[in-house]
């Protein structure tokens, strides 16, 4: 499979993107219970959507791919002790850490944001086929510029971005985002089949991130 040419599964929950934006209270809270650094990378997160929102959409996409970039990337298993945490963009960067769903998870909500339309963005499962070790499960973000577009593609492996058609080194398996579940045809959204209540780890993040919403 080369490149972007098919995705094989859409999954999305629903979820305002005005629930990415930061109350004083939550960010309060981020610097009582994780300190004043955790605050101020939070704090830092606010300006970078807010600087966003106005953007033209290249700059947008590489806001959010440059800061969430910069954190440290930390397996699941050190950073939290499961096999498999699926991190707010809070925790991740009140903890100053997380691996590669995090990093995309963190991405998707940012653009939110910032304004770019839920149906442009695709939080994509992927194998990494020329990383160490090889063929390693991995997630990026998609932005596609029309449903049929060449989607461009932020990563924390690549840190550039470039379109999907000049990543062979990804071969992507399913993709989510926001709004059902989908089995996909080639560069197209394809059928709707379903709900995202058969992706566990998602939905238990955005209850979390519904919490959050709430301190």
């Amino acid at each position: 499979m080369k490149g972007f040419g098919w995705i094989l599964l859409f999954v999305a929950c629903a979820f305002a993107a005005e629930q990415a934006v930061l109350s004083d209270r939550l960010i309060a809270y981020v610097g009582k219970k994780y300190g004043q650094e955790a605050k101020q990378r939070v704090l830092e997160w606010q300006k970078v959507m807010e600087k966003g929102k106005n953007a033209p959409v290249p700059d947008k996409l590489r806001l959010a791919n440059d800061f969430f970039n910069r954190v440290t990337f930390v397996s699941d298993l050190e950073h939290w002790g499961k096999e498999d945490y699926w991190a707010t963009p809070v925790e991740m960067l009140a903890t100053n850490g997380g691996d590669c769903e995090d990093f995309a998870i963190g991405k998707y909500f940012t653009l939110l944001a910032m304004g770019v339309p839920m149906e442009r963005l695709r939080i994509t499962y992927v194998r990494a086929l020329q990383f160490n070790p090889v063929n390693q499960a991995h997630m990026v973000l998609a932005y596609y510029a029309t449903p049929d577009a060449d989607p461009l593609i932020l990563d924390n492996l690549d840190k550039t971005i470039w379109p999907g058609s000049q990543r062979d080194d990804l071969m992507p398996i399913y993709s989510f985002n926001g709004g059902g579940l989908w089995l996909a045809k080639e560069r197209g959204e394809g059928r709707q089949v379903g709900k995202a209540d058969r992706i566990g780890f998602w939905n238990e993040m955005i209850e979390r991130m519904n919490k959050e919403a709430n301190q």
